[in-house]
């Protein structure tokens, strides 16, 4: 479908040339030739030649050939806004309307030099043109982004606003172009309503960057599980279709979508994620006993990190000391039993003291360790297997969060031997990712109707994780995060918030 749109666009495009060329007194045939064309134009309409040289700028430089087409149809003395909208819109049906009717004529220079805007008319082209120069800047340059959930504290906090360098990593040209400005896939005031188009689809392409996707980067990247989701508001990326899909409906997807209404977005509309990218391809991961190992080499860990611990007191820690000193929200429940934390964090009174899970840093577990009525403290880890792990297949891999792998991150390249007990590891990232069909058989693998039994990636893969290692659904639970999906690198904290201005963490870099 995009593929027909495009060709009705470029080819209405230079039919509708052909005419007005034909009336500006231009060798028609001319109008066929790509960017000469748009040099004629600018000759004939004196327009400064440095504009013509400004289209040549990858992506900004299609608006200018627009503001030139514009230029060029105020000759024919098209002056009105509904003009230069249909001009920008739909110039496939617009201009060979305006270069073979009888009625529209050239009418030059002096035509132009006689049309006075009117102020409201003043006031709509500023606008036009912020809400442009917005968009470029926000698509190519940076994005400002809002932390929403825990899962890097405390690195970065709920509600902080950040900076999102497109530049870094090289701006994506935006894969489906057609949607509502300064949103991302739904529209304002809407949880459940589209804001794009998916008729016209542009294939991946990024622009150079200054350098690439490196190992601890924080990046902000589209959700890779969330092409598929279940357009409901509790549903989306809190409850991925996939996961509901296993769960709870056994792989039956006829009847999930008999339940649910399905949406199916663009790869670059999914959810916005935000993690700390802890491999990069190649790199072999591993999580033994709640520690990160990379290459079987301790992994970074952020001094902002936080980890769940068991602590047993033998008195409460004072709601001053908790707040105050370790940042810690407390609740009360109806039973008075302490709640330390956030997300149910709780703590109980027995026979051996007040037990209670903390959720720490390096730093306040060192403090809360040398209490005096802290009688121990230990990591929290999980036990056994969490069926939820990537890739699905506790049969061959026995993982949870704090025990996972090892696993290594496919690399654009480098061969993959697959087999009937790793092809788990595979069948997204050969199908979803890189657009093959794979068939299986008997334990044989069948891609785009060779059999094979190796796959060599086409892009880079990435394995995303939370600094908040107990509180972050990263990719533990839905694997590699190719390159087409990433963002941006984010940079700065411009802003946050929390019952009023954290003024500390005011513009303050991200590491």
């Amino acid at each position: 479908m995009g593929l027909i749109v495009l060709v009705v666009f470029v080819i209405g495009w230079h039919v509708g040339m052909y005419g007005l060329f034909k009336k500006a007194g231009l060798n028609p045939v001319l109008a066929l030739i790509p960017l000469y064309s748009t040099w004629l134009i600018v000759n004939k309409c004196e327009i400064k030649k440095a504009w013509f040289w400004l289209q040549l700028i990858p992506i900004a430089g299609q608006f200018i050939t627009i503001w030139i087409t514009i230029i060029f149809v105020m000759h024919f003395k098209r002056f009105s806004l509904l003009d230069h909208t249909l001009v920008t819109f739909l110039p496939f049906a617009y201009l060979p309307f305006i270069g073979f009717n009888q009625e529209d004529k050239w009418y030059g220079i002096e035509a132009v030099t006689q049309y006075k805007k009117t102020p409201s008319r003043e006031w709509i082209d500023a606008g036009v043109f912020a809400v442009v120069a917005a968009t470029l800047i926000r698509t190519f340059v940076f994005e400002a982004y809002v932390i929403p959930t825990g899962s890097m504290e405390r690195t970065l906090l709920i509600n902080d606003f950040l900076f999102v360098s497109k530049m870094s990593y090289g701006p994506r040209i935006p894969i489906t172009p057609v949607s509502f400005p300064f949103v991302h896939n739904t529209m304002p005031g809407s949880i459940t309503t589209p804001s794009y188009i998916k008729a016209i689809q542009v294939p991946y392409k990024r622009l150079p960057g200054w350098v690439e996707v490196k190992r601890n980067d924080v990046v902000v990247f589209n959700f890779p599980a969330g092409d598929t989701i279940i357009n409901l508001p509790d549903y989306g990326s809190k409850q991925p279709y996939y996961d509901v899909l296993r769960n709870q409906f056994k792989g039956n997807r006829e009847a999930l979508m008999s339940e649910y209404p399905i949406l199916v977005h663009p790869f670059d509309k999914t959810d916005n994620y935000i993690k700390r990218c802890v491999a990069v391809g190649g790199d072999v991961l591993q999580v033994k006993k709640g520690i990160l190992y990379i290459n079987n080499e301790l992994g970074y860990k952020p001094t902002d990190a936080q980890t769940d611990y068991q602590v047993t007191l033998t008195s409460a820690l004072t709601t001053e000391y908790l707040e105050n000193d370790l940042g810690i929200r407390i609740m009360v429940d109806d039973e008075h039993n302490v709640r330390y934390n956030r997300e149910g964090d709780y703590g109980e009174d027995n026979q051996n003291g007040l037990n209670c899970m903390m959720n720490l840093t390096v730093e306040n577990y060192n403090k809360v360790k040398a209490l005096p009525n802290v009688k121990s403290i230990t990591p929290l880890l999980k036990e056994g297997v969490e069926n939820d792990m990537f890739p699905n297949d506790s049969t061959n891999n026995k993982w949870n969060v704090d025990n996972y792998g090892p696993i290594t991150i496919p690399k654009h390249g480098v061969t993959i031997t697959l087999t009937p007990q790793n092809i788990a590891l595979y069948r997204r990232l050969i199908t979803n990712y890189e657009g093959n069909k794979l068939e299986e058989s008997n334990g044989k693998f069948i891609i785009n109707g060779k059999e094979t039994n190796t796959y060599t990636p086409k892009l880079n893969y990435y394995w995303m994780m939370g600094d908040n290692r107990h509180r972050s659904q990263d990719s533990r639970y839905w694997g590699y995060v190719p390159e087409t999906h990433i963002v941006g690198k984010a940079s700065l904290i411009w802003f946050s918030w929390n019952d009023g201005p954290r003024w500390k963490r005011l513009m303050k870099a991200i590491k």
